[in-house]
């Protein structure tokens, strides 16, 4: 059935605007390629539409060491002098706006959802987010904006929040900001091997990371989370689930070799939909994460909302 309040889509014209290179996936063609695809489909006539506000400091040193923020905020005035921090990200003229935008429009998620206004909070915002460590920018994500969004939620009184992640590859930053956080479940699926190759500790109490064959396809995805991510929501019932959503697992990018599709993405925004109705008075926060194939990204996120906007079914 469809969620009895309205869905929040947050987003902000400073995310359209960071560009790391003109051939770079993490293009602004992909928030362009979302937002048509809603209006086509008609969710957008549904959907309460927020700006993203910025992200405080306060917010982001929940998440991230004071030297990672005021190295990273110290770059906005710097015109069109691009600095590199590794082979794929960069800071160039829009992008520090755009990434406390991203950052900030959690913040906003969560405040509404604690607030009773939304059913669903959807950031539709780049850049990315989930790679970004407490001290370091890396794979196209300056700030965590998830992590930011849950720890706010933890500072608004909640007790146990869970993080579920099924973009392509590991949140390594994530899992960097929630080592010492007992009061949030970090779940994630991904594919292994593949980027971040991440070498920090994956076996904490708190994390449950579900590492995924190249090739595996919706029925062995769904088995697995099945098997590993309903036992641990069903032990620690979370008060609000946050998801960074990544559509890169979709058998049409080009980035990876798993093959969901988009019955597999709608999948689990009922199933998302359904556990937050049984533990987390149905609050969910999802924040866009990857998606480089700009016709399947556009429509796995109208799958994945369908769930919240328009049913159970897939419009024609």
């Amino acid at each position: 059935m469809p969620a009895s309040l309205p869905v929040a889509w947050i987003t902000h014209a400073e995310c359209r605007r960071h560009e790391i290179a003109p051939d770079h996936p993490e293009s602004p063609r992909r928030l362009a390629a979302i937002e048509d695809r809603m209006i086509a489909c008609g969710y957008a006539d549904f959907m309460q539409h927020h700006e993203a506000p910025e992200a405080r400091y306060d917010d982001l040193a929940r998440a991230h060491n004071g030297a990672h923020i005021h190295h990273i905020l110290s770059l906005r005035d710097t015109g069109t002098v691009r600095h590199d921090i590794d082979g794929d990200t960069a800071v160039t003229e829009h992008t520090v706006a755009a990434a406390l935008r991203a950052a900030g429009a959690g913040v906003l998620g969560v405040d509404l959802l604690l607030e009773g206004r939304t059913s669903l909070a959807f950031c539709a915002v780049r850049p990315p987010g989930h790679h970004a460590e407490r001290t370091r920018a890396m794979g196209f994500c300056y700030f965590n904006n998830v992590a930011v969004a849950a720890k706010y939620a933890l500072s608004r009184g909640l007790e146990r929040v869970a993080v579920l992640d099924f973009d392509l590859h590991y949140g390594n930053g994530t899992a960097d900001c929630f080592l010492d956080e007992p009061r949030a479940l970090l779940l994630s699926t991904y594919q292994h091997p593949l980027y971040p190759y991440w070498s920090g500790v994956l076996h904490a109490q708190n994390l449950v990371d579900v590492p995924l064959k190249p090739y595996t396809d919706g029925p062995a995805f769904r088995a697995k989370v099945v098997e590993h991510w309903l036992p641990a929501l069903e032990a620690q019932r979370p008060q609000m689930l946050l998801v960074s959503a990544g559509f890169d697992a979709h058998l049409a990018d080009p980035l990876g070799d798993l093959r969901l599709q988009y019955g597999d993405f709608q999948w689990l925004g009922t199933l998302i939909r359904d556990i937050a109705a049984v533990t987390a008075q149905g609050r969910v926060l999802a924040t866009l994460e990857g998606g480089y194939d700009l016709t399947a990204l556009a429509r796995s996120v109208e799958s994945f909302l369908t769930p919240f906007v328009g049913g159970d079914e897939l419009p024609a």
